[in-house]
């Protein structure tokens, strides 16, 4: 087992930075967008309604892009970007135009996409942990900062990311989990009160699986969408944990995969108060309140269930976030399953900037 390192001291930096910041001149620019972890609760609302989600934030699974200057090359050995969305992205965060960024091919002619990007993630491709959405944002955030100008609304960076990819994950707003979101048409469908302090347990099972923008097979999660808002406003993680172990086992019942027995069970051996799951990829994680139950014995058994990459996160009412510029810290080079069982501390919940200006 490696050697225990907690996954806290760091902050989730904002992939729009406003207003922007620049590196000296002639200096490559870094930033990060952290992921999530599969979600709370996805699918369909009414047997015929919209699709809709509640996303667990990872701040331990991150997408880093480094934008040096030159003309436009791109490294990005998972994959998670085409060339031409890179393009369309570089530009957009330029200040070429939302228009552009998204692809469309109206409007003046486009301008030459510069900058030298490499691209890395954490998140495993089909994992079911943002991945292609938080690189997306940080390389958006990372050609604005490169330019000097300001990096386009958390909503425009929805509607970008949604033109490229056909769904998209909230990981563009500061409080992800504090709306319930179409990933569809890449819009909130209604606030959210702030999630508890939580600590989940989790890794990969079985193989990755890539979001299909016309997959609406999902189960009806309805009712658990309509009592989750109370609950979250009692701060009750224990009834926050069974509705999202509904939402699971609902979508695992109707759209297959692998057997959660595992997880279920190492939950009653371990203290945990319910599972999480991406209801497209791998990812699974059982839900522990701060202080309570035994996520490390939790981490032991899902890794000897067959998880790949196992390890502890805490999950909870966001924390201030940075740039990762060079007068900021760096978010630490290391992967989720190598950060060891450490238990991380869980920040007191508070409310969102923008939830307390509602």
């Amino acid at each position: 087992m490696a050697p225990a390192r907690p996954i806290t001291g760091h902050s989730r930096p904002r992939p729009c930075p406003r207003p922007p910041r620049t590196g000296r001149a002639g200096e490559a620019v870094e930033t990060a967008v952290a992921g999530h972890f599969g979600e709370l609760i996805q699918g369909r609302l009414g047997p015929s309604g919209p699709l809709a989600l509640i996303t667990l934030p990872c701040p331990a699974l991150v997408a880093r892009v480094r934008l040096a200057p030159g003309p436009m090359a791109l490294r990005d050995p998972a994959g998670l970007i085409p060339r031409r969305h890179a393009a369309a992205l570089l530009r957009a965060g330029a200040g070429a135009g939302a228009r552009e960024g998204a692809g469309e091919r109206e409007g003046p002619p486009r301008r030459t996409a510069r900058g030298r990007a490499t691209i890395a993630a954490d998140m495993p491709p089909g994992g079911g942990a943002g991945s292609s959405t938080a690189a997306r944002l940080a390389l958006l955030a990372a050609a604005a900062r490169s330019a000097g100008c300001e990096a386009p609304s958390p909503e425009t960076a929805a509607r970008l990311c949604l033109a490229q990819e056909g769904a998209t994950d909230p990981l563009m707003f500061a409080a992800p989990a504090e709306r319930l979101w179409a990933p569809r048409e890449a819009r909130a469908l209604a606030p959210l009160p702030a999630l508890p302090g939580m600590v989940v347990v989790g890794g990969f099972l079985g193989p990755g699986r890539r979001t299909d923008a016309r997959d609406l097979d999902f189960a009806d999660v309805a009712d658990l969408v309509a009592a989750w808002p109370d609950a979250a406003g009692r701060g009750d993680l224990a009834a926050l944990a069974a509705l999202a172990e509904q939402s699971a086992r609902r979508n695992q019942a109707r759209r297959g995969g692998p057997d959660d027995a595992p997880l279920r069970a190492a939950a009653r051996a371990h203290g945990a108060l319910g599972i999480a799951a991406a209801h497209t990829g791998s990812a699974r994680g059982l839900i522990f309140a701060p202080g309570a139950g035994d996520p490390t014995a939790a981490a032991r058994a899902l890794e000897a269930a067959g998880l790949a990459r196992v390890g502890v996160f805490a999950a909870a009412a966001p924390a201030p976030q940075a740039d990762a510029t060079p007068e900021a810290p760096r978010i630490p080079d290391a992967e989720f399953g190598n950060l060891g069982h450490a238990i991380p501390a869980v920040p007191a919940a508070r409310a969102s900037d923008e939830r307390a200006s509602r």
